[in-house]
């Protein structure tokens, strides 16, 4: 008798190995299945998740300081924060300036750092429309010396190096690189300049700020770089190499374009004004040289930052370290505590006005309810704005509600009821808003709970309060949870019902938060505010499911 026992793989109909059969059919019902909730994944994504990772980033991003004032971020490294920084900062801070005053976006900057010290936006504003005025003083002594130096295409071909020069292409990258920032720049076509390597290492301040020039010149006005003038800061960093020994030394054996105009400024430089850029800069504004100002720009000067959270939390950096705001200052804070209270009486607000209602709602027949039903659902029909300002009508001083109470003589006529423009207008106007969403809920587990669950009870003995209390409220529990999330988050976000009936003492952090989207535009303390407020929400979600149950939540 043949041993007929097979002990190789088992195979499938086509001839492959069933495992790898089975693992390839698996592998194609999941690609299915994914390429069928695929466009829901996608606009999750680029509606929730994306928005959400942008706020967080917008939090920490400080990058306008170092992109606009990169070479005067640089020399303040060095800087105690004591005093006013020394010469070298001012100089790199004209340079730079005078680039950001081009490109508009020195006014961007002021704003930035006007957040952390009042007063420092208008600073930067006059200021960028000084600068070409510090470089003209140089540019007419230069002139004055000689008329060449006046000409855009001797500047060309001087700082080219003449044909067939080696070209500093690295430096050239550098300044392009800078144009990144402005948003209108187009980078089309070659520039054709490239500054010369040899007349760089002679003149390094001149032949960079020659190179910012052509960039911008040529990508950012479109115009040909060799028929254009120089810009004004060109000349007092020419000025400042001229003033140098190793400058007149090198210049001695240096045979290219411009060199006999080069040595013979150089002979006269004793004659021009001496490069004070410290004295020029408190000129233009004397807050240049206030220390504070300083201390703020080096502060800020990292790419990242925390100071929009420590604002948020009424909290700043100083030369000490970091302190708490000023007591006057402190309102994030307050906000904060105000709304989580006001929320938590909001929620309970409802839950008191909607347990009944939704209880009348499951014992009722079904004709009955749905009639309640529509009535419940009768506020979605009608605009937010007009059910607000409904409320902001019938709670004012000269009001219905306050009429009614005059007319009825339990409120003298002198002695109104303040009840709007305060806390008690918002939660009253947010109770009324956000009633349906703990309605609904509770409606739909209440109509799960069999009403022979109380008279059974009540056959045992329990009166209709025990009865209640022990049998049916525990069931309810759920829809109740369900209810109380929906309307508590709904609350801490909401900003349109409290800027309108809030006034003062009854608004939001929320309505903070729009504030500086909106109008202050400082999106970064904005973005740290709703980060603390995501993080709140998460934590209370977080200690919600830990004491009640996420998985006891029921819709119904």
């Amino acid at each position: 008798m043949s041993d007929t026992t097979h002990t190789g793989p088992v195979l499938a109909a086509d001839g492959t190995p069933l495992k790898r059969s089975l693992r390839r059919a698996l592998r194609a019902q999941k690609l299915r299945a994914l390429a069928l909730i695929a466009p829901l994944l996608l606009f999750v994504l680029l509606t929730f998740i994306a928005p959400i990772a942008d706020m967080l980033f917008r939090s920490v991003e400080n990058q306008i300081t170092g992109k606009t004032l990169p070479m005067t971020v640089e020399e303040l490294r060095d800087w105690d924060g004591t005093g006013t920084p020394d010469e070298r900062v001012y100089r790199a801070l004209f340079f730079d300036l005078f680039f950001a005053a081009e490109g508009k976006e020195h006014t961007k900057l002021g704003s930035r750092l006007n957040y952390e010290e009042s007063g420092i936006s208008s600073m930067f504003r006059t200021t960028g429309r000084d600068v070409d005025d510090m470089g003209k003083v140089y540019q007419k002594a230069f002139k004055k010396l000689n008329p060449a130096f006046d000409e855009g295409a001797f500047w060309y071909e001087m700082m080219s190096g003449g044909q067939g020069a080696e070209g500093n292409t690295k430096l050239l990258s550098n300044q392009i690189g800078r144009l990144e920032m402005l948003e209108t720049t187009t980078f089309k076509g070659e520039i054709g300049f490239v500054p010369g390597a040899e007349i760089y290492k002679i003149l390094p301040n001149t032949t960079r700020a020659y190179t910012a020039f052509a960039a911008f010149t040529f990508f950012m006005k479109n115009d040909v770089v060799a028929e254009e003038d120089p810009w004004e800061a060109v000349y007092p960093a020419l000025a400042l190499d001229l003033a140098e020994p190793a400058t007149v030394a090198a210049l001695a054996d240096y045979q290219g374009p411009g060199a006999q105009e080069l040595r013979d400024a150089a002979a006269q430089i004793d004659t021009l004004p001496p490069v004070d850029m410290k004295a020029a800069f408190a000129e233009s504004n004397k807050d240049w040289l206030r220390t504070e100002y300083w201390q703020v720009i080096k502060a800020y000067s990292p790419p990242y930052t925390t100071g929009y959270f420590l604002n948020a939390i009424d909290m700043e950096k100083t030369p000490n370290g970091i302190a708490l705001r000023s007591e006057d200052e402190r309102i994030y804070g307050i906000l904060f505590k105000r709304t989580m209270f006001m929320s938590m009486v909001i929620t309970f607000s409802c839950i008191a006005l909607g347990y009944p209602i939704a209880w009348i709602m499951a014992n009722l027949p079904a004709r009955s309810a749905n009639l309640l039903m529509i009535l419940v659902l009768l506020p979605f029909w009608t605009s937010l704005l007009v059910r607000t300002s409904a409320w902001k009508i019938m709670l004012q001083q000269q009001g219905v509600i306050n009429d009614v109470l005059v007319w009825l003589g339990l409120v003298a006529d002198e002695s109104r009821l303040v009840m709007i423009n305060n806390q008690f207008g918002t939660i009253v106007a947010m109770t009324h808003i956000l009633l349906p969403f703990m309605i609904l809920p509770m409606y739909s587990v209440m109509q799960t709970i069999p009403q022979t669950y109380l008279r059974a009870a009540k056959s045992l003995g329990a009166n209709n309060w025990t009865a209640f209390w022990r049998v049916y409220f525990p069931q309810s529990v759920p829809g109740i949870g369900a209810g109380s999330i929906l309307v508590f988050i709904l609350a801490i976000g909401y900003y349109i019902t409290p800027e309108i009936v809030g006034g003062t003492t009854g608004t939001f952090i929320s309505n903070r938060i729009a504030y500086h989207i909106s109008s202050s535009l400082n999106w970064g303390l904005g973005a740290a505010l709703g980060s603390i407020l995501l993080a709140v929400v998460m934590v209370l979600y977080y200690a919600y499911d830990k004491i009640v149950g996420i998985d006891n939540v029921k819709l119904g």
